[in-house]
């Protein structure tokens, strides 16, 4: 997989660098979009970047909390707003990335870490579920994106 993307990098360099910064940006800013899009679809879906599906949700075992507090819809609906998942660009590189406390949460479950469900609550492991990554579609959608942006 990262073969791949290292291919993908040696062939679009030597095209950039004869780019000005103000294109490169431009073109780094349509690609960090277009990721985060396919990153949002791709998290709405409940997939990891290989196509498996999410761990699912732990059974609720508190019966005194009220019910239905924690509802069994997907996860990660806010997360993969546009407030949170953010898509930023430079003259040298685009990225899609959590930030402020998405970005702890996202790390938790991309990692499959512990952390607190609440300030005092218990520490609980959480699964692994890989939130951001390259599929073999965005590696496509990149190449095809740099072929348009050239052909202007």
């Amino acid at each position: 997989m990262s073969d791949d993307l290292a291919l993908l990098e040696d062939w679009a360099t030597g095209l950039l660098l004869k780019l000005a910064p103000a294109s490169r940006r431009a073109i780094a800013l349509t690609i960090s979009r277009a990721l985060r899009q396919s990153q949002q679809q791709r998290i709405a879906a409940q997939m990891g970047p290989d196509g498996a599906a999410f761990a699912p949700r732990k059974p609720r075992k508190n019966l005194r909390g009220k019910k239905g507090r924690i509802k069994r819809d997907a996860m990660f609906t806010k997360l993969r707003t546009a407030k949170y998942l953010k898509a930023k660009a430079t003259a040298d590189g685009a990225s899609v990335e959590f930030t402020g406390r998405a970005g702890q949460i996202a790390r938790v479950h991309q990692d499959g870490g512990e952390d607190r469900v609440s300030p005092k609550g218990p520490l609980v492991r959480y699964p692994r579920r890989r939130l951001l990554g390259f599929a073999g579609i965005d590696r496509t959608m990149i190449r095809d994106i740099l072929i348009d942006h050239m052909a202007r």
